[in-house]
């Protein structure tokens, strides 16, 4: 055995104290959700009824990535079932990530399995093997005999397939499907436009109440990096750091996400370079890496020629040939010489409009709509919302492998 196995691995951080404060999944405690007080208060006055065991409103909350919309629905609701408790209602919430439920099935399985204990009611939620109606039926039956209210948590409710379980449980209660529970939506949305989706009769039921977060600035981001700044050692973050950060992450997104993603790259770059404190020039570093990192997140599991696409753009992107956007049949002619270098056959010029449609969907890209006049009739352009150098570097990485 080797002497120097002891000094293989590092016994104390010399960085972090606490890095679990800087993971995007943890929920921070009361003291640390920053620059939400109103919308908290909002949402909390539409579920207010169910603390006296009354129907709370649906609520339909939109905005970008990183505004702390889920963070504050999460947050609402667990002190919902917490003084609900106090008033001797019995309530509860369940979560459900629809970007990875993204079947009706699914989704009913994962909410009936969370508010269900089969030692309580007898009633088995396997996680696959029943029909779609069997598990909403096994649904109803355990909300009505372990709860007075419960609250049910959609987040990138934009992801689901179809409207159907929001159909199913807006109306469950007018429906008589249940009877001694009262049952409230919080559906949750990055995309602005995705009620315009919506069926008429989910949209009347669903949307009695709608709000907006809007991106953080930079004091907000500030405030936001500051309540977690105990993550760090004391004396390790140069003062200049979270200011820095702030101002990056105000002035291109407004993301708390992608501004504590920053903050914790620039300690694990401190941490790679043995430097004992995190300065301000690891944040640009830090910024590039967390760029990378999101867009690889954005376009994980994407079919070859989706890519392909994006590529198209980064290159017209890069190439300075216009700033304002490029037209379909641009794009279309830089991806069929791309499908040539690969070796691939090129999809039809319709469904590469498909692709982009999507891909402006996810936020990817943008999409505007134009008038060439009675010559050239109307057309659409295409621009990146991400950095080019950015995607391209992404795409050639993610084709490399």
């Amino acid at each position: 055995m080797s002497d120097t196995g002891d000094n293989l691995f590092t016994r104390e951080d010399p960085i972090f104290a606490n890095k679990e404060l800087l993971e995007i999944s943890h929920l921070p405690g009361e003291g640390r959700i920053v620059g939400r007080d109103d919308e908290i208060s909002n949402l909390a006055n539409a579920v207010n009824p169910a603390i006296f065991g009354q129907s709370p409103s649906n609520v339909l909350i939109y905005g970008k990535t990183g505004t702390g919309k889920s963070l504050c629905a999460k947050y609402v609701s667990q002190r919902l079932v917490d003084t609900a408790g106090e008033e001797g209602v019995n309530a509860t919430f369940a979560y459900v990530d629809c970007a990875q439920d993204t079947t009706e099935t699914q989704a009913v399985q994962t909410i009936a399995d969370s508010v269900n204990d089969d030692a309580d009611t007898g009633i088995k939620v396997p996680d696959k093997g029943l029909s779609t109606s069997t598990y909403y039926k096994r649904l109803w039956r355990i909300l009505d005999a372990r709860y007075d209210v419960v609250l049910i948590l959609l987040d990138e409710i934009d992801k689901l397939d179809d409207d159907d379980i929001l159909m199913q449980l807006s109306r469950a209660g007018e429906a008589g499907k249940i009877a001694d529970c009262k049952l409230g939506v919080i559906g949750i949305s990055n995309k602005i436009q995705y009620k315009e989706r919506m069926d008429e009769r989910v949209k009347s039921s669903l949307c009695e109440r709608e709000f907006v977060f809007p991106p953080y600035d930079a004091n907000q981001l500030r405030d936001i990096m500051d309540a977690r700044s105990d993550a760090f050692r004391d004396g390790v973050l140069d003062p200049s750091t979270i200011p820095r950060a702030a101002a990056l992450a105000a002035r291109e997104h407004g993301d708390a996400r992608k501004a504590i993603d920053i903050l914790r790259y620039a300690g694990e770059i401190a941490q790679s370079n043995g430097a004992s404190t995190v300065r301000e020039n690891f944040v640009t570093q830090a910024r590039e890496r967390a760029e990378t990192d999101r867009f690889r997140e954005l376009i994980r599991g994407s079919t070859p020629h989706s890519r392909y696409v994006l590529q198209a753009l980064a290159v017209l992107s890069l190439s300075n040939e216009r700033k304002d956007g490029f037209r379909t049949s641009r794009v279309y002619e830089i991806y069929e010489s791309i499908c040539r270098q690969e070796g691939s056959d090129s999809l039809s010029l319709r469904r590469v409009r498909d692709l982009l449609k999507e891909h402006a969907f996810l936020d990817i890209i943008e999409q505007s709509k134009h008038s060439g006049g009675s010559a050239e009739g109307s057309y659409t352009k295409h621009q990146l919302l991400e950095d080019p150098a950015v995607v391209k570097d992404v795409l050639t990485e993610n084709t490399d492998s």
